[in-house]
């Protein structure tokens, strides 16, 4: 194409299709997910915002703990149905699962700040509406896979990115954390690029915090997108400051790998049981019974 063609097509209908930036399809969330109840936890000009509530079937004899899971997808897009899985799961042993919606660049031209944003938005709406929600506010615990991990990270770690609309004196911190293979570096040129040159602002990893809830962190050994040993130095750096943090790494598996859909749900079952595990130890489910 020479350039006077390029400069005709560019007025007529913008940019040739084999030169514009390659921008995946990426469909709109669902306005409803089957079996839960659904609010509408943010609104941003035309924009809102949805979670997903999984409740224990009742009767509830008291407010039970809840479990916000954050879609994974490079803060660019993502499901928010990826956690039905592990939210339903944990209907059905009495806490109360929640998918969270959350702005992402190819559905919104948004930056990682403000899905940031949006998941202390999140933390803050569900402990604010705790008694329509059935759920404990002192028991809100955050989870999400990749950069879903981040954001529920960077809610309990960052003290900036609250929404100034919001009222800041109901807590937007989770009360416990759950993550799978979490970015927490924002630092690599990559990840910069999302930041737009301002990745040590939202980066975990570089960042001097002085409280963490307790946190598991579950990763795979052979994740090419976020080394394991990058949450192995963060977990590493908040013990030192006696903060709590737990690390299970899981050999050969890769990013993304406690989706069910990957070798035949194996890690997934194992991640599961791992978060039971912890969830139990903190009191957010009852242990199982003994089966003698």
């Amino acid at each position: 194409m020479s350039i006077r063609q390029l400069v005709v097509a560019t007025v007529i209908g913008g940019l040739p299709g084999c030169l514009r930036a390659q921008v995946p399809p990426t469909p709109p969330q669902p306005l409803t997910v089957e079996g839960a109840s659904t609010y509408i936890y943010k609104t941003i000009d035309t924009v809102q915002l949805r979670l997903h509530v999984f409740a224990p079937k009742p009767p509830l004899t008291s407010p039970r703990p809840a479990v916000l899971f954050f879609l994974g997808g490079g803060w660019l897009n993502g499901d928010v149905k990826q956690f039905i899985p592990q939210a339903t799961h944990l209907a059905e042993l009495g806490v109360v699962g929640v998918l969270v919606d959350y702005r992402v660049k190819y559905r919104h031209q948004t930056t990682p700040f403000e899905a940031m944003a949006d998941a202390k938005s999140a933390i803050r709406w569900a402990r604010a509406h705790a008694s329509d929600l059935g759920i404990d506010p002192g028991r809100v615990a955050a989870g999400g896979g990749s950069a879903g991990g981040h954001v529920a990270l960077s809610a309990a770690v960052f003290d900036r990115f609250d929404d100034p609309n919001e009222d800041q004196s109901t807590s937007s911190k989770p009360n416990l954390l759950v993550l799978f293979n979490p970015v927490v570096d924002a630092t690599t040129p990559a990840r910069n690029g999302h930041f737009n040159g301002r990745g040590r602002e939202g980066s975990p990893l570089h960042h001097e915090f002085h409280s963490l809830p307790p946190t598991l962190i579950l990763h795979g050994k052979d994740d090419k997108s976020v080394p394991y040993a990058d949450v192995e130095r963060f977990c590493n750096d908040a013990r030192a400051r006696g903060l709590p943090c737990e690390l299970i790494g899981y050999d050969g598996a890769g990013h993304g790998f406690f989706n069910p859909s990957v070798e035949e749900g194996k890690w997934y079952r194992e991640t599961v049981s791992a978060m039971d595990a912890f969830l139990t130890r903190f009191g957010y489910m009852a242990p199982p019974l003994d089966p003698r």
